[in-house]
């Protein structure tokens, strides 16, 4: 089959594309929003700890960060549409199972699934779009859309999962992605051409592999450390055998032809600093999401309908910004709303990190605007920066390595900044006092991560970085 051979014709509209596209990644991420607002009930209900909590939320990060590479390398072998279809499936069936789950077992294997099915549409719907918009310009707009609609999810997902934990329980939590998941699979089977670019390429096992023991055997340690203790055997194992596997996968990948990670991408600056500016992006974001909902019930004692609604502004303001983010790095180059928007969401963290018991609405509200404006800034442009570095027959391994890149700084974030919670106090069902000892420390690291993120955007991104190179 020839390099990015169309295999069926013919051709539709390209912003019927970008709807389809979009209401894929509304699916992915609309699930994290609710839940992350859900985490409260869900505690209550079945009797699950801060620890187990982390588990809900963090298994299906893992199962999306260390499958997404073998996600976006499944597409570019056997169609980006087939295998998008195939995780809007997977994901619409997990969620069903989780509705229904009886238990907090039950619940975390069926978000397993749910982010199996993630890992599998995220690269292909990104990769479709990186090949129906051939204009940098046009194709930076599109992708720009295509990441507003995480500030979509944010948007809907906190209103809609407070009002749907108050009438119709938390179970509901997972069945409202249900309908969304089901128009997008009719669009994409009716609208979406299939494409697929497998010269060179096959599956490769060992990379998988060692891929998935390193991030799960991490994330293990970071999220059981507090309670097995940093220093016990288990913990400095669980350490060991992730560093091990690191080394063992950049040693096996270096050797490997057809590699499920090229090596040689990473020369590149502009992608190698895009995809460190992913991961300390949602590093914070995705721990703050998991921890001011709490904080908003059970310290200041919102409901979760009021909590959706504090969270509110933040998510609008993202979704507004993001539409013209794409723009703005077209005009001026990404480094610029890269640099920006990373010191914002650093700028926002740290100011929820000084919160208390007695802290005035209007602070919280401005912390979260700030917060919303860099997230808005900056989600759009890393995505176009990322896809444009490499050539388009790489451009299924270079969604899956932008996403893999933000589900591992989402995973590690509410793994370790869910330990430093945890190790100072907090809890879920823990006292007000207490809640807030362990939250100022969290955020405080995450906002820290978000600056670091600012540093490596102004460093690495050059303003020719939304140009596809060549090759």
């Amino acid at each position: 089959m020839p390099s990015a051979d169309i295999i069926d014709t013919p051709r539709t509209r390209p912003g019927l594309v970008l709807f389809a596209m979009c209401l894929g990644v509304l699916v992915a991420q609309i699930d994290t929003s609710v839940v992350n607002l859900g985490a409260h009930a869900i505690g209550a209900a079945l009797g699950l700890g801060v620890s187990a909590l982390q588990w809900v939320l963090d298994v299906y990060n893992l199962v999306y960060a260390t499958l997404l590479l073998t996600g976006g390398l499944l597409g570019d072998l056997f169609g980006r549409r087939r295998i998008f279809v195939i995780g809007v499936a997977m994901f619409a069936l997990g969620s069903l199972a989780c509705g229904l789950a009886p238990d907090g077992t039950v619940l975390i294997a069926a978000r397993a699934i749910t982010g199996l099915g993630a890992a599998l549409l995220l690269p292909a719907s990104l990769s479709i779009l990186a090949a129906t918009y051939p204009d940098a310009g046009e194709r930076a707009h599109a992708i720009g859309i295509w990441a507003s609609c995480n500030g979509l999810a944010f948007a809907i997902g906190p209103t809609l999962g407070g009002i749907l934990v108050t009438t119709a329980g938390w179970r509901s939590l997972f069945f409202v992605v249900v309908p969304v998941a089901a128009l997008a699979l009719l669009l994409a089977i009716r609208s979406v051409p299939e494409s697929a670019d497998p010269e060179g390429r096959r599956l490769d096992l060992p990379g998988q592999g060692l891929a998935m023991l390193a991030l799960g055997a991490l994330t293990l340690a970071a999220i059981e450390g507090n309670r097995w203790g940093w220093t016990s055997a288990a913990t400095l194992a669980g350490l060991a055998v992730g560093l091990v596997a690191i080394a063992l996968f950049l040693a096996v990948e270096s050797r490997t032809e057809g590699a499920l990670v090229p090596l040689d991408l990473f020369r590149s600056p502009a992608l190698s600093g895009s995809l460190i500016v992913a991961l300390a992006m949602t590093f914070g974001m995705y721990a703050m999401l998991f921890l001011i909902p709490v904080y908003l019930q059970t310290v200041r004692g919102a409901t979760p309908i009021e909590a959706g609604l504090e969270l509110l502004p933040m998510s609008v303001i993202f979704f507004v910004v993001s539409q013209f983010s794409g723009r703005l790095a077209t005009r001026l180059g990404p480094r610029a709303p890269m640099t920006a928007g990373m010191a914002l969401i650093g700028a926002g963290l740290l100011l929820l990190a000084w919160i208390s018991a007695g802290t005035g609405l209007l602070y919280i509200e401005a912390a979260l605007l700030v917060t919303g404006v860099g997230l808005g800034l900056n989600t759009g442009p890393v995505m176009a920066v990322t896809v444009s570095s490499v050539p388009q027959k790489r451009s299924g391994t270079a969604s899956g390595l932008v996403n893999t890149a933000r589900m591992v700084g989402a995973t590690l974030g509410v793994a370790i900044l869910g330990a430093v919670f945890a190790a100072h106090g907090g809890d879920v069902d823990a006292p007000p006092d207490r809640l807030i000892a362990g939250l100022g420390p969290a955020l405080l690291v995450g906002g820290l991560g978000e600056c670091l993120g600012a540093v490596a955007a102004l460093a690495l991104i050059r303003g020719d970085a939304l140009e596809r190179k060549a090759g």
